[in-house]
């Protein structure tokens, strides 16, 4: 060991792994290490670089909050987080795309047809669709738990002014498969800048802008969790989002309508539609768990 060097270095770290270590751990530390050597040797990395490194972790932890994860924003706007979704996803089903940095447990029930909208401002739009099986069974007692912006491009968590759990829900499935609910049509935002993220977009030239979407998380027995979230068609910010999470068949149109007769009779503010409002249709589709 007194004579390690730069070439040396990566297989004395590798020799240092002990023989019970779980052969999975092996193989993933010993992957990064040799990815981290070999990109400080590449770029012959200074120690003033090195050093601002472990400043931005510094500054990530220290950010960090149980409603705002600096670490899965770095993941995300490093394209770290989709790259992950991408390995993992089955060929069949709905994609999955990024978890994002806002999620929270615990958001109340909400019953298919339910109101999410309330009292926030914005266009009104009406969500509905099943959740099948990848052979187009619907899949009774799915769990969907849903998570959007305000109208300002903030979620609660972030905004002060928003009640706990201000759009969030959590809908159960009936024998249909169907979901359903009324909310606020979300805006485009940017990913917080006030932190390490920012200076990171910042110092490569990059904007921090994300289009519009609403996140979903599909639970059912027997099949493999998904984590999505589906966008507009007609977003600016689709083909340039800030943290990759667009995938082609997670698009949706928005249609603009007025006449509200052919809107379901369980939807809970349906009498109450006095205007013009976006009617949207999202089908979710789950791999079974053995895929």
């Amino acid at each position: 060991m007194r004579t390690v060097t730069t070439d040396t270095i990566t297989q004395a770290f590798i020799d240092y792994i002990g023989a019970e270590t779980d052969e999975r751990v092996r193989f993933v530390v010993t992957k990064l290490v040799e990815h981290i050597h070999d990109f400080a040797r590449e770029t012959n990395l200074t120690h003033d670089e090195w050093r601002k490194g472990l400043e931005l972790l510094y500054a990530a932890g220290e950010i960090s909050t149980p409603e705002r994860n600096e670490f899965v924003l770095f993941s995300d706007v490093l394209g770290l987080s989709s790259i992950v979704d991408m390995i993992n996803s089955p060929d069949t089903g709905t994609p999955s795309s990024v978890l994002g940095p806002f999620h929270v447990l615990g958001a109340p029930d909400l019953p298919v047809g339910g109101d999410m909208k309330r009292d926030n401002d914005g266009d009104l739009i009406v969500v509905g669709g099943t959740v099948t099986s990848t052979d187009g069974k619907p899949i009774e007692g799915a769990v969907l738990e849903i998570w959007q912006t305000a109208d300002n491009g903030l979620y609660s968590g972030q905004d002060e002014d928003q009640p706990e759990y201000n759009l969030r829900a959590r809908m159960t499935t009936g024998a249909d498969g169907r979901y359903l609910f009324s909310t606020v049509r979300p805006a485009p935002y940017t990913v917080p800048e006030d932190g390490p993220v920012g200076e990171l977009l910042r110092a490569t030239g990059r904007h921090p802008w994300r289009p519009s979407h609403l996140h979903f998380i599909a639970v059912a027995e027997g099949y493999r969790q998904l984590v999505t979230e589906v966008f507009p068609s007609d977003d600016q910010y689709l083909d340039e989002d800030a943290v990759f999470g667009v995938r082609e068949k997670l698009v949706m149109d928005y249609e603009e309508r007025t006449r509200t007769d052919d809107l379901p009779d369980d939807l809970e503010i349906k009498d109450r539609i006095d205007g013009p409002y976006y009617k949207v249709d999202f089908d979710f589709v789950l791999a079974p768990l053995e895929a």
